[in-house]
Formats: structure tokens, sequence, C-alpha cells
């Protein structure tokens, strides 16, 4: 019987990248960041050759990564609840509304006033910080257990209708508690103090605590989540739910313990931004909701470095487009940046692809 000869396999080759999408995968990948580098360039540029030097944009900037840090907080919050169960938690911005407003509560409750000396301010503020997060995270759980967990298996539009209207809840009780004006804090830290001044850029003392407080919370956040226990069952129910359980992890638990986290996070933010800004507002909960859940998105939704990027980001070109361009034109700006890179980039920055829901 003669040897039947054995044809070689052939490669696989696979299909060829046509030039549109060599431009488009450019363009996703170098071109967006470009563009959002564009406008502080721009800018500098401009004050360099108004002999300005760079010490006015390098304001914008740090009071930009100031005020982003409090979207941060309140983004991650989002994210982490997206990542977990897949869920747009709309009232997450009004549980941020309510620690701001517990911390406005707080304050005159333990004796924190003007007149408070540095050192029973700064054990006052760390008992209230811890407050309002305790608050803001039993509320957050509360809001699951009612709301979420029974429509966990409904169709995702009534989980969705279900947030929207715990936002309307908490907006009621804000505005219930503090009435329909913005409510006047003390302003306990001095916000708009000068520490110190470097290169022409000052430092004041809200941008010392917002992002005092930001940073050693984010790496708080993301050392629990990398190497604790929860973290990893966190980690093991937002890859798969099914597979987790069958591994022994209480999912339900699991799922409670990250609307905790989230509205912890929302808590501490609710307490820089009634220092920061010095008043509070039963409607500041759906502007913040709205812009932290842009940062979210725009920064890859379900990813938390993503979610801090994204509020950075914001507050950047937030504070850019107020001080250069015109406060009216700020929120067609930061869209307009959201648009692009959901265009050109759908999973957002440094975004990843997230299971499909069950």
């Amino acid at each position: 019987m003669a040897d039947t000869p054995i044809e070689p396999t052939p490669a696989i080759v696979g299909p060829r990248r046509t030039v549109g999408s060599r431009v488009s995968h450019a363009l996703s990948t170098w071109g967006l960041w470009a563009l959002l580098a564009a406008l502080p360039v721009i800018y500098a540029a401009k004050d360099v050759a108004d002999g300005e030097g760079l010490s006015r944009i390098g304001q914008n900037i740090l009071e930009g990564l100031s005020n982003g840090s409090i979207w941060a907080l309140i983004a991650l919050g989002y994210t982490l609840v997206y990542g977990i169960i897949e869920l747009i938690n709309f009232a997450h911005g009004d549980v941020f509304m309510i620690g701001s407003f517990v911390a406005a509560g707080i304050f005159g409750t333990i004796g924190l006033t003007l007149t408070t000396g540095p050192l029973g301010l700064v054990g006052g503020l760390l008992l209230v910080l811890i407050i309002c997060m305790v608050a803001c995270g039993s509320l957050n759980v509360m809001i699951e257990k009612v709301g979420y967990r029974p429509l966990r298996s409904a169709p995702k539009l009534a989980p969705l209708i279900t947030a929207v209207g715990f936002s309307f809840i908490l907006q009621n009780v804000g505005l219930l508690w503090l009435g329909g004006s913005p409510a006047s804090v003390p302003d306990l830290i001095h916000a708009q103090q000068d520490v110190f001044t470097i290169w022409g850029i000052t430092v004041q003392r809200a941008d010392v605590l917002a992002i005092g407080v930001t940073v050693p919370l984010v790496v708080a956040l993301t050392l629990f989540i990398s190497r604790s226990r929860l973290g990893k069952a966190m980690r093991a129910t937002a890859q798969d739910p099914d597979a987790a359980r069958l591994m022994g992890i209480n999912v339900d638990t699991t799922i409670s313990a990250t609307f905790a986290l989230g509205g912890m996070l929302a808590g501490s933010a609710g307490l820089i931004y009634a220092l920061y800004q010095t008043t509070v507002w039963y409607f500041q909960g759906f502007q913040a909701g709205l812009i932290a859940f842009t940062a979210a998105v725009m920064g890859g939704i379900g990813n938390l470095r993503g979610a801090v990027l994204g509020g950075i980001i914001i507050g950047v070109i937030q504070q850019i487009s107020d001080n250069r361009i015109g406060p009216e034109w700020t929120p067609a700006i930061v869209f307009a940046f959201l648009v692009l890179i959901m265009v050109f980039r759908p999973q957002g920055l440094i975004g990843e692809e997230t299971r499909e829901a069950g």
C-alpha cells in the first residue's frame, strides 16, 4: 500500500485589517489621549505666548484635581455596583447628598465651630467622617436589600426603575430635612485659606482636604479589593456569580458588602463636599451623580482605576472650561468629550469587557 503523502497544514491567516480599522484603532488608542491633552496644552501655550507663564494653567489643573477627587469617590460607588451586578444605581448620587446632610447636622451636635482648635477640629472631622461613612453605607445596604435583591432575577428594567424611584425618595427626604434652598455650612477648615504657593500655584486648605482624604481611601479600597478575602469574593462574584456560589461564596453577603463600600465612599465624598463648598442642597445629589456616572463611563465602568481617572479628567475639564471659556459651556464640553470617547472606545479609556448579565 503506497504511502499517502501528508500535506502540510496551511497557516491560519487572520483577516487583514483595513486602512479604516487601523485608523480607528489608532484613534481609540492614542488619539483620545491626545484629544484630552489638547485642552490644557492649548491654553498653556497661549499663556506662555502672552507672557503669563504656566502658573495659571497649573492652578486650573490643581483645582481640577481637588474637585475631581470628589467625583472620583462617587464614581467608585457606581463602578463597584456595576462591576458586581451590572446595575446602574441611580440612587447613589442621592446617597452622597444624604452624606453631606448628615455631616452638616453632626457638626453642631458634637460642638465643631469656627473657634474649635486644630486638634479638636481634626479629631472631630475624623469622627464625622466615620459617622457619614457608616450612615451612607448602611443606607446603601438597606436600598439593596429592600429594592434590588428581590428583583435580581427580574428583567433589567425593573431594578433600573426602582433605582430611579429611590433617587426621588431620597431627594424628598433631603427636601423635608433642610428645605428647598441651599443651606450654609460653617467654614470649619477655612477652605479658601492659602497653605503654600509653589511656582505660582496656590494650594488652599480645600485642596489639601479633598486630595488628602481621597488618596488614602482609594489606596485602601484598592488593597482591600485585591488582597482581602472579601475583596477576592467580590471579584469572583463579579466574574461569575454561579461559579462563586459553587465555590462556597455567599453571593448575597458579598453584594451587600459591595453596596456598603460604595455607600461609605459616597458618605466620605459628602463630608468633603460640605466642607469644600460650604453649602448643601437637596438637589446636589442629582447633579453630582450625573457627573460621577459620566466619570465612571468615561474611564471604563466596572474598572476602579477608570473611575478615578474619569473623575480627575472631568474635574480638570470643568475648571479649565469655567476659567477660560465660561461656565455655561462646561456641561456641553464635558459631554462632548464623553461622546467622542464612547464613539471611538465604547468600553471607556481603560475599561475592559464585562460579563453579560444573566
